[in-house]
């Protein structure tokens, strides 16, 4: 924040916390210098759920923008408020998914966030990514058992469906500041001023480039950005992370 703030107040940029935006106040722009309200007026706040496809009984109470994100378990699969999984089949089997920016972004739980099973997760690309890959394994480990009555992996231990962690990679985030400058924090979790910034200035602006340019290339299936990119969530052996050992 404080390398973000000396790039504010060097390109003439005033910087306001902790004040509720109240547009029809005009005691509220006088308080922030701009008497009788600014010419254009650009307005981001927050997100908000568009879940409305979904029955509100999958849907969260409380949350960013007030609710309404698809609750999921540990596997994923959506869940009802009161925890039931909402898309059992015959043998009770989940086969409804949610990922990404539509679900909750936690598996909460009684007790504060530090004790929830999945604390709250950034909405950024890195973890709709993994959770993408822990549902498609899912989906195909489901297909194994219902229809092809394969109960076993390929080492002999039972066939199980894998669950979500925090996935470390939500823990980075490339801001940028403009064309040649940037940081790069990392090591970031759920919990205040955590992370470090280890990357700053127009080495990072260069980093963000190559990330955007080889993810591109990864999504237009090319092969610079496939090297590059598929064992971020493909590792066959995680060390750290709270990803399964053997991958999944």
């Amino acid at each position: 924040r404080t390398y973000c703030s000396k790039y504010m107040q060097r390109h003439g940029i005033k910087e306001f916390y902790n004040m509720k935006y109240n547009a029809k106040d005009p005691n509220f722009y006088n308080s922030i210098g701009i008497p009788g309200g600014p010419t254009k007026e650009y307005v981001c706040i927050g997100v908000k759920a568009s879940n409305y496809f979904m029955p509100k009984e999958v849907l969260s109470e409380k949350g960013p923008g007030g609710g309404g994100w698809i609750l999921m378990d540990m596997t994923l699969a959506v869940k009802t408020r009161e925890g039931k999984v909402w898309s059992k089949d015959e043998q009770g089997y989940p086969r409804i998914f949610a990922i990404g920016d539509c679900n909750y972004g936690c598996v909460d739980g009684p007790g504060p966030m530090d004790q929830w099973p999945v604390p709250a997760i950034p909405k950024i690309s890195y973890p709709g990514e993994e959770e993408a890959i822990i549902a498609i394994k899912n989906i195909e480990k489901v297909e194994k058992l219902v229809f092809r009555n394969i109960k076993t992996s390929h080492f002999g231990s039972p066939l199980q469906l894998a669950t979500m962690h925090w996935p470390w990679g939500a823990g980075m985030f490339a801001t940028s500041l403009g064309p040649d400058d940037a940081c790069f924090v990392a090591g970031a979790n759920w919990q205040k001023n955590s992370g470090l910034m280890c990357v700053w200035g127009s080495p990072c602006a260069v980093q963000k480039e190559i990330i955007e340019a080889s993810k591109v290339d990864e999504c237009a299936y090319g092969i610079v950005g496939r090297l590059i990119w598929h064992f971020v969530h493909h590792t066959p052996v995680h060390l750290f992370g709270g990803g399964p050992r053997w991958g999944y």
